[in-house]
């Protein structure tokens, strides 16, 4: 599996998020549902150039929303907690990339 379609994207707007990356040195992401802890590993020391100590992945449910008259689910998906090694972080702001 290529590294970009493991890590989604990064989960940036949460009160939770935010205190984890402030005190803790942990980041958020959105991963793909059939990678494994191992691959996330290794997929976001080389995009993100940064030493990993942990991870730690769990699998969110989806939700009953409204589409016209009726109710769908939206698709469950895998988000992962990555512990940081000291010292190390993640722009994820986007500006590194060009998107500011």
């Amino acid at each position: 599996m290529q590294l970009e379609r493991i890590v989604r994207r990064p989960l940036v707007l949460t009160e939770k998020g935010n205190r984890l990356r402030e005190t803790e040195n942990q980041y958020l992401f959105e991963v793909a549902r059939e990678a494994n802890k191992i691959e996330i590993r290794e997929a976001v020391e080389t995009l993100f150039n940064v030493g990993v100590i942990e991870v730690r992945t769990m699998i969110v449910r989806g939700r009953f929303r409204r589409m016209g008259r009726g109710l769908a689910k939206t698709q469950n998906w895998k988000k992962a907690i990555v512990t940081l090694k000291e010292g190390d972080s993640i722009d994820t702001t986007g500006a590194a990339a060009g998107e500011g």
